[in-house]
């Protein structure tokens, strides 16, 4: 489960973050986890609640989660369409093969802190 490694390399981030500006705990986390990153959401966030509880820092932070939809595009006609699911096929021309744009980023969003 590579979503622990990742959890792991954004609370070392939110470390660097909280010395940066003197804060001594980080309330909320916002993240952006697209649909196409590779992430497990439900494992990134099962690795939080793990790591968090052993860190001063972010224990008892909520982490909000974003998963944007994703912009697909029919490699037939080029109609482009932003969906939160895979379409089954193109509205326009019925074309079955569509490509997914985007929705393959792993962003750290906002921070709140104190």
């Amino acid at each position: 489960m590579h979503e622990i490694s990742l959890v792991q390399a954004m609370l070392q981030q939110l470390s660097d973050l909280a010395v940066q500006n003197q804060a001594t705990k980080i309330i909320k986390i916002t993240m952006e986890i697209g649909q196409m990153s590779g992430v497990v959401v439900d494992s990134f966030r099962f690795g939080f609640d793990v790591l968090s509880g052993n860190d001063d820092l972010v224990r008892g932070a909520e982490l909000v989660i974003i998963t944007p939809p994703v912009n697909y595009r029919c490699t037939r006609c080029g109609h482009s369409e932003e969906a939160a699911a895979q379409p089954d096929c193109c509205p326009q021309c019925g074309e079955v093969f569509l490509i997914g744009e985007g929705g393959d980023g792993l962003i750290l969003q906002q921070v709140e802190m104190e």
